[in-house]
């Protein structure tokens, strides 16, 4: 269950150099992240991929395999063995983080043997138009993991279990295929006419042995590695049915309450609400609006900062949005590579974090830095989960009202001593803002927790003060401790 000020973090990053141990690392950093402010992780996928030991996660193979079978050239994943990822979900949850599993279950790849089958071609373009005749293709849709031996399972796959594929094994020609009396599913995202194919060999939600199978596993995950949650890969990809079943299953079945993010990649917001009313409100989504907003903040100084959280999900439906600056899909170098500018992650970490707002995820790369890119972690990150866990409580006051000059505050609260805030952002030049912090603080002092502006501010009588932001730049005003 999402802690109250919690905080996520998307624990990895695409390119980490782990050596297959970093589930052992992560142990040895559980205390250290939970004492920062740490309060949930997401996982990388746990289970045995295409690519073995180099294979991020996303090109799974077995699901039951995580990292204890002779499989794909090694026994171990990229992050470790079995036990170790087990051993690392205790040591997090007994340091109060809670775990969230990265499933991926759109697609598999990797198959045993090769199947010969009808199928037919669809366009690139627009998967609901065929572009040949019915044609025999072999394709890898066998299933049988001998290196598992049935353990756990004796549930092997064919090509009955999946709807399409995009690689002919009789002559290496690479095209979407669909296969014979399959259809794509409904309730998927509408870009290209349907976008239920993706990659690799797309699992048939309407085929009830695939349904069945995917229901059985999740509980026999939750119940080896008792995560407390997950994070849903590709999900506009998947009938969106299919997730409201599974998940109220689980949770009927675990008696869990299973917080669940899903990753539905789409910049248009429309498109997330329509998922939560499909979906029933089971699950919550990432605020991809919002990340994109922020990315196009941080390349233009001209962008309109009173814009910044227009027509995103934690602006129209905060409950249901989790939000982030950057993911290992928008690092650089990857598939969605729309890196937010250094300058700007600061304020894009107070949008997040600092705002009462939505369910926040830091990323993994922006607080140790991503080594193969040479890019830095951000200084001041632990500094403002530190904030949020102290300071930022109380009721918000926003000063979204100049098109370069942006903030807001937090009152604070009794509960917590010392609690109020002041957040003020340019993208432009040196700049001032009045803003209300509240009557109780008359004639208390603030000071700029960033460093960035010296000056101190005192609040005057009607709990107003005078906060200053140097030009790109952020401040973050809190009480001054004497």
């Amino acid at each position: 269950m999402k802690q109250l000020n919690g905080i996520m973090m998307q624990c990895f990053e695409w390119y980490l150099d782990c050596k297959q141990n970093f589930w052992n690392e992560l142990k040895t950093k559980a205390k250290e992240l939970a004492d920062n402010g740490i309060t949930a992780v997401w996982l990388p996928p746990a289970y045995k991929g295409i690519n073995g030991a180099e294979e991020v996660g996303y090109g799974v193979y077995d699901v039951y395999d995580l990292g204890e079978f002779d499989q794909k050239g090694t026994v171990r994943t990229k992050y470790g063995s079995k036990d170790e990822y087990i051993e690392c979900i205790q040591v997090l949850k007994k340091n109060g983080i809670e775990v969230y599993a990265d499933i991926v279950l759109n697609h598999k790849m990797g198959a045993d043997i090769i199947q010969t089958i009808p199928a037919s071609k669809v366009d690139w373009e627009n998967h609901n138009e065929e572009i040949s005749n019915e044609e025999i293709v072999k394709v890898a849709t066998k299933y049988t993991f001998p290196g598992r031996k049935h353990k756990y399972s004796d549930f092997e796959w064919n090509w009955t279990h999946f709807d399409g594929i995009d690689f002919n094994n009789a002559n290496g020609e690479n095209a979407i295929f669909k296969f014979k009396n399959k259809s794509w599913g409904n309730e998927v995202d509408e870009e290209h006419g349907n976008y239920d194919y993706l990659m690799g060999a797309d699992l048939d939600f309407e085929n009830p042995e695939v349904i069945e199978e995917c229901k059985r596993w999740g509980k026999w995950y939750i119940d080896m590695t008792k995560v407390d949650g997950f994070r849903l890969d590709a999900v506009k990809h998947i009938p969106a049915y299919f997730y409201k079943y599974w998940l109220r299953y689980l949770r009927e079945e675990t008696k869990r309450t299973l917080f669940t993010v899903g990753e539905y990649w789409s910049a248009d917001v429309d498109k997330l609400h329509r998922y939560l009313t499909e979906t029933e409100g089971e699950l919550s989504l990432f605020d991809v609006p919002l990340h994109y907003n922020l990315y196009e903040a941080s390349r233009n100084d001209n962008y309109d900062l009173r814009n910044i959280l227009e027509r995103t999900l934690v602006k129209e439906n905060s409950n249901k949005a989790v939000t982030f600056v950057d993911n290992h899909d928008t690092q650089p170098g990857q598939s969605l590579e729309s890196y937010i500018e250094g300058w700007f992650k600061d304020a894009s970490y107070a949008i997040i974090l600092l705002r009462k707002e939505g369910y926040p995820c830091v990323f993994y790369g922006d607080y140790y830095g991503i080594a193969h890119d040479n890019k830095p972690k951000v200084e001041n990150l632990k500094t403002i989960i530190k904030l949020r866990q102290k300071r930022a409580h109380g009721e918000q006051h926003d000063y979204f009202d100049d098109q370069s000059c942006i903030g807001w505050t937090r009152q604070g609260d009794e509960e917590n001593l010392d609690s109020g805030i002041a957040v003020i952002i340019s993208n432009r030049d040196d700049r001032e803002k009045t803003m209300y912090i509240g009557k109780e603080h008359e004639g208390k002092t603030f000071v700029d927790a960033l460093g960035n502006c010296k000056d101190k501010v005192i609040i005057d009588g009607e709990g107003n003060g005078i906060f200053k932001v140097k030009g790109h730049s952020i401040s973050i005003w809190v009480l001054l401790n004497k």
